[in-house]
């Protein structure tokens, strides 16, 4: 039986401790296009280690870099759930940071799967993560959601099916991201080595024509964009994001974001442009600090 819903549900957290260090958090910076006008302050301060500031979505890739070495973990145990990774996708995502990140240092991770929808033809699996650091405080918090094709059936609840949506208005921002033919590649050195974002043969068989960007790329992206754009620069007003991955990013295209401030946060809604403005992000959310 693929999917066991009560062993999913029922199944004890597992705990694993990370570390990074400043150059784990320079590489995630660089890799979501930090540095292009190296000589300005704003970008120095993402990529020069004096002063150095960290965006909270490092959060996602913390203990996968380069400092974990080749024995960096491919993923959390999934107890309960035996299903082909092929047929996964990361359907969206969800942060919160409970205190700015420091640029060095270690966490404990604990990870349980809180939820398993059956939505007919797929499942959902929703997978939370929370970081403590060595002083037992709370760093943050993580939700994944994955989208099993084929999975479904399987006698669950098929769970909320509420998502935000943008306000019926003109965006108060549309702030432009443009990435590089090498973005993937480079994305990729942050621990996540998908075949499908450097391998072109390997994509034809995913029904790409190339190589893609990451989701979770294309989530940094957006953080990076909202502190530069809306946040007067400062990585520590963005407290929470959340989004469903709606679509695809080729290196080199570009990320337009629309973003709506409204009552205790921002609505936002990313797009390419040079696909007639395909969804890329959507049902997204931002919490900020004021």
């Amino acid at each position: 039986m693929p999917i066991d819903l009560d062993k999913a549900l029922s199944a004890d957290s597992t705990t694993r401790e990370v570390s990074w260090t400043r150059r784990d958090v320079l590489l995630y910076h660089l890799s979501l296009g930090a540095g292009r006008d190296a000589a300005t302050d704003p970008e120095l301060g993402y990529t020069y280690e004096r002063d150095l500031r960290v965006l909270p979505t490092f959060a996602m890739v913390a203990g996968q870099g380069p400092s974990a070495g080749d024995g960096a973990s491919s993923g959390p145990e999934l107890p309960g759930i035996d299903i082909d990774l092929r047929k996964i996708l990361h359907a969206g995502q969800a942060l919160q940071v409970h205190r700015p990140l420091p640029p060095e240092g270690t966490a404990t991770v604990t990870s349980r799967v809180t939820d398993v929808r059956d939505k007919g033809k797929a499942a959902v699996i929703v997978l939370e993560q929370a970081a403590t650091g060595d002083d037992g405080k709370p760093l943050w918090t993580t939700s994944m959601r994955i989208w099993a094709r084929g999975e479904g059936g399987f006698g669950g609840p098929p769970g909320p099916d509420t998502e935000t949506s943008v306000p019926d208005r003109a965006p108060d921002y549309v702030l432009d991201a443009p990435t590089t033919v090498e973005q993937a590649l480079l994305y990729r050195v942050n621990g996540d080595l998908n075949p499908l974002h450097a391998d072109p043969e390997f994509a034809r068989t995913a029904g790409f024509d190339r190589p893609i960007l990451h989701g979770l790329a294309s989530y940094g992206i957006l953080a990076k964009t909202l502190v530069d754009g809306v946040l007067d620069g400062d990585v520590t007003r963005l407290t929470g994001l959340s989004v469903r991955f709606a679509g695809s990013v080729f290196p080199g295209q570009t990320i337009r974001t629309g973003v709506w401030r409204q009552d205790g946060g921002l609505a936002l809604s990313a797009t390419c442009p040079e696909r007639d403005d395909a969804p890329v992000l959507s049902h997204a959310t931002a919490e900020v600090r004021s």
